[in-house]
């Protein structure tokens, strides 16, 4: 029997493919934004309009319905679950939550990569206020405060939660440019700038993968009430990335480091090299495969196939390539 799932936000990435995939196998899709960003989803998709930030809204818009599965793309804080979750009780059978790595960087005391057991603990204080580091502690923090209220409703009223709990997102539709960076300063042949800290290993994740991952769990009814980390079994360093990437280009990266503050001042991060900030996560996939069998693309396959999209569509230039001729006036005045 075909379920009724309902997609809060992500009309853009992931979210797109995942309803693409799910009206190619007869589900029920029902999206849930702000009607903003235009989309050329079939006319089968029913539309609820309806800013989720917005109390009055999001109750006026999911009044007196119910689904088989709710798909939460968007959910950033503990607010934001406490309202779901007086919306949602009893009216669903499986809410997945998407959540973040970033959950793990606001721990003490553990090691890359995280497991879902390193969850729990001691957590670090609060940078600076008004600093990049708080904003992305405070985004960590508040993500682990909506999980917090899921695991509690599970535990008090058996609430069906699932949490995905991702690091960096790869894909051609990806709304930031972070690989469509690389990709173009890859394809114009000049001087890559990287900061010389800090050096994390990537450990990314495929959009379609994720994808396949909810599909799976919607087909199946596996992973209530649990947490799972969704991430490529690879983990490389950053050269090693630009290595298969200009591979499959057929372009050898010219590479450049400098120190961070040097970038920083001239105002190139972290456009010149998105890969390469702080609060970066590397996770354990092992939990996903063992119970729930998922299997992820090769990073060498998931690559080839995001730059075969950048040649096969139309892709504006962004805004975070704007200064390129100022990285390359730089790189030129540091070449011996």
């Amino acid at each position: 029997m075909s379920k009724n799932i309902l997609l809060i936000g992500g009309t853009r990435n992931m979210g797109y493919y995942l309803a693409r995939k799910l009206i190619e196998s007869n589900f029920s899709v029902t999206i849930l934004n702000r009607g903003v960003t235009q989309d050329d989803l079939p006319n089968t998709v029913h539309r609820l309009h309806a800013d989720r930030t917005d109390t009055n809204q999001l109750r006026r818009a999911l009044l007196a319905k119910s689904f088989d599965v709710v798909v939460d793309f968007v959910m950033f804080n503990g607010t934001e679950a406490d309202e779901i979750l007086n919306i949602f009780q009893g009216n669903v059978g499986q809410y997945i939550f998407i959540s973040t790595g970033q959950v793990y960087l606001v721990r003490e005391g553990i090691e890359r990569p995280f497991r879902e057991d390193d969850y729990d603990g001691r957590l670090m204080p609060a940078p600076k206020e008004n600093t990049f580091a708080y904003e992305e502690w405070d985004y960590g923090m508040q993500k682990r405060e909506a999980e917090d209220k899921l695991r509690n409703a599970w535990e008090q009223s058996q609430f069906p939660y699932t949490i995905l709990r991702l690091p960096m997102v790869n894909s051609g539709r990806d709304q930031f440019n972070r690989f469509y960076n690389y990709y173009l300063r890859l394809q114009d042949g000049g001087q890559i700038l990287i900061p010389e800290t800090p050096n994390y290993r990537l450990n990314h994740v495929y959009a379609l993968d994720v994808v396949n991952t909810i599909y799976h769990l919607i087909s199946t009814g596996q992973g209530i009430g649990r947490a799972f980390n969704i991430a490529q079994d690879e983990s490389v360093t950053l050269d090693e990335f630009l290595s298969i990437t200009g591979d499959i280009m057929h372009v050898k990266p010219q590479i450049m480091r400098l120190k961070r503050s040097e970038l920083e001042a001239n105002g190139f991060l972290p456009d010149c090299s998105p890969f390469s900030e702080r609060w970066m996560s590397e996770l354990d996939n092992t939990r996903s495969k063992e119970e729930l069998g998922i299997v992820y693309t090769p990073l060498s396959d998931y690559l080839a196939e995001i730059v075969e999209f950048y040649k096969t569509h139309h892709v504006p230039e962004p805004l975070t390539y704007r200064r390129r001729r100022a990285e390359l006036k730089l790189a030129k005045q540091l070449i011996p």
